[in-house]
C-alpha cells in the first residue's frame, strides 16, 4: 500500500483526467489511501474503535480510517485506474482509490461512519450502500435521492449501522457505464460482539464482467450480456490468488455478483452450509446444505465449511465463465479433418494453426500468436499440467500446517499414498457394445455457428 502522493507520482499517466484535492480541502478530510497492487493483502487488526476480525479481500485490500470525535471516517476517491486482469493483459477501468473493485469498507455494528467520496471520474457519479439500512437521504439514488456528485467534488455520507452482515457499495449514477467499468467494492459490517458469527478465516470477493476486445485495454461499456471475462475482483485465473486455509479450520467465503447474469458458485470436497445473504445472517436452524451455491444478480451470499486437507476447485458452474477471453463465433470442429485446410491456409498466413478437431483441451497447452494485451483461454497450469480453466476459478488450498495469519500460497498438495488417481495398466477387455445409429443422408459433422443470445 502507498500513500495518495507517492502513488500519483510513480502511477504517472495511468491516470486520466485526475484532478488533485485542493490542499485546504485535503486538510480538512481523512487520509484516502491507494493500493495498485491485484495481490491479496491480508488486513492488520482493527487500530482503534470497536475490536472486530478482519475479513481477506481476495485480490484486494481494506479501507484504513481514522477516527474522529467517536466517528469512523473514510475517503473514497472515484477514478480512472489500471488494472492486470491477469499476467500478460491489463484494463483501463474505473474504480476507487487506485484499485478495481475499490477497497473493503469494514466497521462494526453500532458505529457512526462517515464516507466522503470525492469524484475525479469524467463525469457525475454516486455511492449507493448496497444492502445496508440508512436514511433515505444517504441511498445514493442520483436525481432521486441526492444529486450527483460532479465532477472534482466531494460528498459525504453518515450513518450509523444498525445491522452486522455481507453488503457491497456501487454507483447508481450511468450505472450501466460505471459498474461496466469496474466500481464496486465490498462493505462488511461486523457483529458488535466479536464472538458472534466468528470463524477462523474470512474471505470476501466480488463477482464482476468485461468485454474487452483481444488486443484492447478499454471495456465495450454498452455490452449487455456478451461479455468475454469473467472475473473475481477483477481478476481472471490463473490470475486470482487460492484461499489458503489450515485443516479443521472454519472458513467463510463472501460472494457478491454485480455482473449481467447468475453464477453458481461450485467447491470441491467439504461440503458448506450457506449462512449469510445480503438481507443478513441466516439463522442456524435454517441453514442449508449445499455444494453449489447461486449468486444471482446484485446479490450477495456467505457460506462456510470446516477445512479439509487438499486442493479443492471453486469455480462458477456455467463452463463458458471458466474460460477466459472466449470467441463465441467459433464453429464446433470436432471431428473435422483440417490437415490439407490448415497446409493451404498456412500458405497465406503462416502462423494458422488448426485447432478443435478432438475437441478443445488443446488450447490449454497450444501456443499461438495473440495481439498484445489479450489472455489465452484457459492458461493454467497445476503439478499435473495444464488446468484447463480460466477466468472464475480459484483452488481452495488446505495443509495441516498453515500459520494463523498466513495466506501465503503453499504450492502443489502432496497426495497421500493410495489417495490420487492413476491409470489402470492391467489388461481390459472390450466392452460390449450397442451398435451405434448410422448417420442419414446429408447428416454433417460440423454444427453450423449460430446465434448464442441468451445462453447466459
Amino acid at each position: 500500500m502507498t500513500n495518495r502522493r507517492t502513488f500519483f507520482k510513480s502511477a504517472g499517466a495511468t491516470f486520466l483526467g485526475a484532478a488533485a484535492v485542493s490542499r485546504a480541502g485535503a486538510a480538512l478530510l481523512p487520509e484516502a489511501p491507494v493500493s495498485a497492487s491485484a495481490a491479496t493483502q491480508p488486513p492488520p487488526l482493527p487500530p482503534n474503535g470497536r475490536p472486530f476480525n478482519p475479513i481477506v479481500t481476495l485480490n484486494g485490500w481494506s479501507l484504513p480510517w481514522r477516527m474522529k470525535d467517536g466517528v469512523k471516517e473514510f475517503h473514497l476517491v472515484a477514478e480512472p485506474v489500471v488494472r492486470e486482469i491477469a499476467p500478460g493483459m491489463t484494463a483501463n477501468l474505473w474504480g476507487y482509490n487506485g484499485s478495481s473493485p475499490g477497497p473493503t469498507i469494514e466497521a462494526v455494528e453500532g458505529d457512526r461512519v462517515r464516507i466522503f467520496v470525492t469524484n475525479k471520474l469524467p463525469e457525475v457519479t454516486t455511492v449507493h450502500w448496497h444492502g445496508v439500512l440508512l436514511p433515505s437521504g444517504m441511498d445514493g439514488v442520483s436525481g432521486l435521492t441526492q444529486p450527483p456528485i460532479g465532477v472534482g467534488k466531494t460528498f459525504m455520507y453518515e450513518f450509523v449501522l444498525q445491522r452486522p452482515g455481507t453488503h457491497m457499495y456501487h454507483p447508481h449514477a450511468d450505472e450501466m457505464v460505471q459498474m461496466a467499468m469496474g466500481m464496486m467494492g465490498l462493505f462488511i459490517i461486523h457483529p458488535k460482539d466479536p464472538r458472534q458469527h466468528r470463524v477462523d478465516r474470512d474471505f470476501g470477493f466480488m463477482l464482476n464482467a468485461y468485454d474487452i476486445e483481444p488486443g484492447s485495454a478499454t471495456p465495450r461499456v454498452n455490452t449487455m450480456l456478451d461479455f468475454n471475462l469473467w472475473t473475481w475482483n477483477s481478476r481472471a485465473f490463473p490470475g486470482i490468488d487460492p484461499f489458503v486455509a489450515r485443516t479443521g479450520d472454519r472458513v467463510r467465503i463472501r460472494v457478491g455478483n454485480l455482473t449481467m447474469t447468475n453464477h453458481p458458485i461450485h467447491m470441491h470436497g467439504p461440503h458448506f452450509e450457506v449462512t449469510g445473504t445480503d438481507g443478513g445472517w441466516v439463522p442456524k436452524s435454517a441453514r442449508w446444505p449445499e455444494v453449489t451455491t447461486d449468486v444471482a444478480v446484485g446479490q450477495m451470499r456467505a457460506f462456510e465449511f470446516d477445512a479439509l486437507a487438499g486442493d479443492w476447485a471453486i469455480h462458477c458452474h456455467k463452463s463458458h465463465h471458466t474460460m477466459n477471453a472466449m470467441g463465441h463465433d467459433v464453429p464446433t470442429m470436432i471431428g473435422v479433418d483440417q490437415g490439407d485446410l490448415a497446409k493451404k491456409i498456412a500458405k497465406l498466413v503462416p502462423n494458422y494453426m488448426a485447432m478443435g478437431d478432438k475437441g478443445m483441451h488443446d488450447m490449454a497447452e497450444m501456443e499461438m500468436p495473440l495481439p498484445d494485451n489479450t489472455l489465452p483461454m484457459m492458461t493454467g497450469t497445476g503439478p499435473f499440467g495444464p488446468i484447463g480453466m480460466g477466468g472464475m476459478f480459484s483452488v481452495v488450498k488446505v495443509r495441516d500446517d498453515v500459520a494463523r495469519g498466513d495466506f501465503r500460497d503453499p504450492g502443489p498438495y502432496r497426495h497421500p499414498a493410495g489417495t490420487l488417481a492413476s491409470e489402470y495398466t492391467a489388461e481390459v477387455p472390450e466392452p460390449a457394445r450397442a451398435t451405434p445409429a448410422k448417420a442419414g443422408p446429408g447428416t454433417s459433422n460440423v454444427r453450423k455457428p449460430g446465434g448464442h443470445a441468451g445462453h447466459h
